[in-house]
């Protein structure tokens, strides 16, 4: 009897067992449906009745033997004893259990639901922004400073970061976070993404921008030219690279009339980073300006880049008169440097121009704006006209050179030009010399007596109209000082067939008589002359 005793009980107890299942969470979004689970003993065996409560307060009942309309009520018990709850407040959140009841089986389990929200509104906004395209890309132009804001709604609580091509730049917890970008550069330019994630559901919820960096270089525009085959037409090539993005590029004329510029007429323009304009000699003329602009976003209002260059025409410049030694070298020079663009300077010979051929008879060389031609061994038959021609695309300008060769060296001159000079020398002395010699007749003929009353020898000369008589004797005045004797010159005048009267000097028989007669003679204009 006590067996079967024992054996009942364990029936009852095995009829009556309850089974209680470990607390489990469930996360409900804000606004939304969110379900229960009822965790049963986990055979099909279908609950007959179920209760759930929250925080220990009955919630709501069902018995499965019966068909409820439920359809309208916020909370509903379904068919496997799970616990609906639509638009989810933040009131639901709390800690429910679930008592279920199948046969005679009974089970009870809890649940604690948390309520979360987000990141709900995910933003981002960049300023200052220079420009915003239509598909929504963010403009700045290079070396502003550009902050970037980031904000998100989320409950309970959520994580922002900023993200550059996927790498981490700045991370932070709240409702918004900043990214500060200083002086940006080029480099900076790519997608942006800022990321909000909640902390409780982990949730993540991204926003993207694709940033551009516009920006343009500082220098001007470079003008080149480059001529072509033909002489009269050229190339003129505007650049400006390093501008994002492609700038615009125009090239125009204008002409400079009394002072002023006069703009001229668009002559090209194109979206590019280089333009080129081809013109033939037809279209250019002197002092015509030819001016490239470039324009860009970034540029202010009145920034202008432009490079321009105004046409010269060539003038070749030189000697137009050389002289070479027949056996020697001869070299021509000219130079050209006014023109724009560069003339083409060759060297023309003879008056029908022909070209110049380098090699060992003619030498052409270059150096800076120095145009040579060396004539190598002068001939006679290299003597003529010589043409320095240049050439642009404007015109053609030519300096004609005539050249004589010598058969004499500038040696030969030089000696005969010495013994020249020595030989007027030389005769120079002897004339003078000779002159010196005959001194006495030439003071004789000019009447110089009075100024050399110093000699000592004084001469006495008879004049007459058919004759001269000397006197044989002539007396020595007593010497002077200086060692020197002086001669008494005697004048006799013989009358002639029409004079009556004869003038006479006296004869002086002593020293005495002498002087006073070389006295009377010098009153009566009668020289005393000292060799």
């Amino acid at each position: 009897m006590k067996a079967f005793a024992i054996a009942i009980f364990l029936l009852l107890l095995m009829h009556w067992t309850v089974s209680v299942k470990g607390a489990g969470e469930t996360l409900g979004n804000l606004g939304e449906s969110t379900l229960l689970p009822c965790y049963s003993l986990g055979n099909n065996t279908p609950a007959s009745y179920t209760q759930w409560s929250k925080d220990g307060q009955l919630l709501l009942t069902r018995n499965h033997t019966k068909v409820l309309n439920q359809a309208a009520q916020r909370l509903s018990i379904l068919d496997n004893g799970s616990l609906e709850i639509r638009s989810t407040s933040l009131s639901d959140q709390g800690m429910y259990v679930c008592d279920s009841q199948s046969g005679g089986n009974h089970t009870q389990s809890s649940v604690a639901l948390h309520v979360v929200s987000g990141p709900l509104n995910v933003t981002a906004v960049v300023r200052p922004v220079s420009l915003q395209l239509p598909n929504g890309t963010q403009v700045v132009y290079r070396g502003s400073n550009v902050s970037m804001n980031c904000s998100s709604q989320s409950f309970p609580a959520q994580n922002l970061s900023w993200s550059f091509h996927g790498a981490s730049l700045v991370q932070g917890s709240g409702a918004w976070l900043d990214l500060k970008l200083d002086d940006i550069q080029p480099s900076a330019q790519g997608e942006y993404t800022c990321t909000a994630q909640n902390t409780l559901s982990q949730k993540a919820v991204s926003w993207s921008t694709l940033l551009l960096v516009y920006y343009a270089p500082e220098r001007h525009p470079e003008c080149q030219w480059s001529l072509e085959e033909v002489p009269s037409q050229v190339l003129f090539n505007c650049s400006w690279f390093g501008a994002y993005p492609t700038p615009t590029l125009l090239w125009g004329d204008s002409q400079d009339e009394g002072g002023g510029v006069v703009e001229g007429d668009l002559l090209v323009s194109q979206e590019a980073d280089s333009l080129v304009l081809r013109r033939n000699r037809s279209q250019l003329h002197e002092g015509l300006k030819l001016k490239c602009n470039a324009h860009h976003r970034t540029l202010p209002a009145r920034g202008e880049k432009a490079c321009s260059f105004t046409l010269r025409s060539p003038y070749p410049k030189g000697d137009p008169l050389a002289v070479g030694v027949k056996g020697t070298n001869v070299t021509l020079t000219c130079s050209e440097d006014s023109s724009l663009p560069p003339a083409r300077t060759t060297w023309k010979r003879t008056a029908e121009q022909l070209d110049v051929v380098p090699g060992p008879k003619y030498q052409v060389t270059q150096q800076g704006p120095v145009f040579s031609l060396t004539i190598v061994n002068l001939t006679q038959q290299d003597e003529g006209l010589y043409f320095c021609r240049s050439e642009n695309p404007l015109m053609v300008r030519e300096m004609e050179v005539y050249l004589t060769v010598k058969t004499t060296s500038v040696s030969t001159g030089v000696v005969m030009g010495t013994f020249l000079a020595i030989l007027i020398v030389g005769l120079g002395v002897v004339v003078a010399k000779s002159m010196y010699s005959s001194r006495d007749r030439i003071c004789l003929a000019h009447g110089f007596g009075r100024m050399e009353e110093e000699r000592g020898d004084v001469l006495s000369l008879v004049e007459s109209d058919e004759e001269e008589i000397f006197q044989d004797t002539v007396p020595r005045l007593p010497p002077l000082e200086n060692g020197q004797n002086t001669t008494l010159v005697e004048i006799h005048r013989i009358p002639s067939s029409d004079h009556d009267d004869t003038e006479t000097v006296g004869d002086y028989d002593d020293q005495d008589s002498g002087r006073q007669s070389n006295t009377n003679i010098q009153e009566d204009n009668v020289d005393l002359v000292t060799f």
